[in-house]
């Protein structure tokens, strides 16, 4: 995997579930989750608001999900981010929307019922919206100043999936492009030092904002509001002093006096350990 589109989310169910068959007999559905949050602003207030997502989900999660959920059920569910696009068959315009398509579903309700929140403590039942990418910025970063004097600047940043096709048995690969927003002293920081091209993780919350068109058509665009931006493929002094490139040896074992002063040991002496990921590309239904 040479990047990352991940998006996790806790939310509610806002109507009846209803499962479709696809003609090859595979079960889908899409829910749609209202995620409500709050956070604080730059000036120290604290706000809040709702984002709504759609969730498409494929195979037994649809039909667990349509067996369990209703209007009003909470669900934790962890997927990529997917930019559909299309030509309007009316005014022949391009069109796209961003979903999520479930890789994960848990269903969060007790057996009895939803509890009461508990008063005066707000802070434990937050729900949950946090997006990770890593991938290449697709352009250099545009900086903007609003009405009240804040910087707000705009990135791309391009990920891509590989996946073997069940029908065909061949590869495929797709391409996904984010927008990425980044607010005040990051936004400026962002601005100076990251060109297009570079390699970067980001994560924030998933937002849809929706404006009219100076004709009165409706139109909306996906972003993530990003409350960490990090370079990637770069030099760090501080790991590079714990770098040993001549392997283990009997002298990396640290001695009692350094344990003593919390220095941290060189862990050349730790065995390989091969991370592979337990989703395989040619299980998707897709």
């Amino acid at each position: 995997m040479f990047s990352l589109n991940r998006i996790d989310i806790i939310g509610y169910q806002t109507q009846p579930v209803t499962v479709r068959q696809t003609p090859g007999g595979a079960s889908v559905t899409d829910l749609n989750i209202v995620v409500p949050y709050s956070f604080q602003s730059s000036k120290g207030e604290t706000l809040s608001g709702k984002s709504f997502h759609t969730v498409t989900i494929w195979g037994a999660m649809a039909d667990v999900a349509g067996q369990y959920m209703k209007a009003g059920s909470q669900v934790f569910v962890s997927g990529r981010l997917q930019t559909d696009a299309w030509d309007d068959t009316t005014s022949g315009e391009k069109r796209s929307k961003t979903k999520i398509v479930a890789m994960d579903l848990i269903l969060l309700d007790p057996k009895d019922g939803q509890r009461e929140a508990p008063a005066g403590a707000s802070s434990l039942t937050n729900c949950v919206n946090r997006a990770q990418v890593v991938g290449n910025i697709t352009r250099d970063p545009e900086m903007r100043t609003t009405t009240s004097g804040q910087s707000v600047l705009t990135i791309g940043v391009a990920t891509n999936e590989r996946w073997k096709d069940k029908a065909s048995g061949e590869f495929k690969e797709r391409s996904e492009f984010h927008n990425v927003v980044i607010w005040g002293d990051m936004a400026k920081s962002v601005q100076q030092n990251v060109k297009k091209g570079q390699r970067v993780y980001v994560t924030g919350r998933v937002q849809t904002r929706t404006w009219e068109t100076t004709e009165g058509k409706k139109r909306a665009t996906t972003e993530i509001i990003a409350d960490q931006v990090t370079l990637l493929g770069m030099k760090n002094a501080e790991a590079a002093a714990n770098f040993n490139a001549e392997g283990a040896s009997e002298s990396s074992t640290p001695s009692r006096s350094e344990a003593s002063s919390g220095a941290s040991p060189v862990a050349a002496g730790m065995p390989d350990i091969k991370y592979e990921s337990e989703i395989k590309p040619e299980d998707l239904p897709f």
